[in-house]
């Protein structure tokens, strides 16, 4: 579904992604780890249009997407989750759901929209008993589960999720992930996923790519990259208990 061939960007004259491949094949969720700076968030800006790319190319469904605008890119099926929980604050949950599904709404009609947004109340009930709330009084779990559901109003083919689990209590970024782990089981969804929390994201994915200053070093299956002890060194700890407990 989609190929990332010899990418390089800049940020003014600093390299940051420096000849970097990955492929994610229908229906996958794939991670990428990495230390801060690797260069794993500019990868997703990359892919979604909102940082250029100077050389290499990108592939999503057989046609190079690379430099497309953003908003082609949506309607190509592919929706972004930014790092930070990026919602509309100042608007209701409903307000939120109902931008996140203006495409559909212009392409399918307001019955469309309502099919989708109750399907989003299903996947995140929560949501549903604060439809009516402002979005910025949520709990920073209801949060990350509003500006999914956003992103995921607009039917896409690929989900770009940048650290969904930041600054979130344990049993919060559980149900999340188990969350991403429906869609992809329910709705063969396909994921890439960029986090911190190595562990919990390998724990859900089918493969990984690791990260070091702008190139990839490393793709293995989830479950390998989870006993590799360079791997396990570096990002996931000495620690083999379950993530959970």
């Amino acid at each position: 579904m989609l190929k990332l061939l010899n990418i390089n960007t800049y940020y003014g004259l600093v390299h940051v992604l420096k000849n970097a491949s990955l492929h994610v094949n229908p229906g996958e969720i794939v991670t990428l780890i990495g230390a801060n700076g690797a260069g794993k968030t500019t990868m997703l800006r990359a892919i979604s249009g909102l940082n250029s790319v100077a050389e290499g190319k990108i592939i999503f469904e057989g046609k190079p997407i690379q430099n497309i605008n953003a908003d082609k890119l949506v309607k190509l099926g592919i929706a972004h989750v930014p790092e930070g929980r990026q919602i509309f604050r100042p608007m209701t949950v409903l307000e939120n759901l109902e931008l996140g599904g203006y495409l559909i709404h212009k392409q399918h009609g307001k019955a469309y929209v309502r099919t989708a947004m109750n399907s989003m109340f299903d996947l995140f009930p929560i949501l549903k008993q604060r439809q009516d709330q402002y979005a910025g009084t949520l709990s920073g779990g209801e949060q990350q589960m509003l500006a999914i559901a956003m992103a995921l109003m607009c039917k896409p083919k690929l989900l770009l999720l940048d650290e969904p689990s930041m600054g979130l209590a344990p049993l919060i970024v559980k149900e999340i992930f188990n969350t991403i782990s429906k869609l992809q089981k329910d709705n063969g969804l396909t994921v890439l996923l960029v986090e911190q929390n190595a562990k919990a994201a390998l724990q859900i994915a089918n493969r990984g790519y690791v990260m070091e200053t702008g190139r990839i070093i490393l793709e293995e299956r989830a479950d390998e990259l989870l006993l590799n002890q360079e791997v396990r060194r570096a990002y996931l700890g000495k620690d083999k208990r379950n993530i959970w407990e």
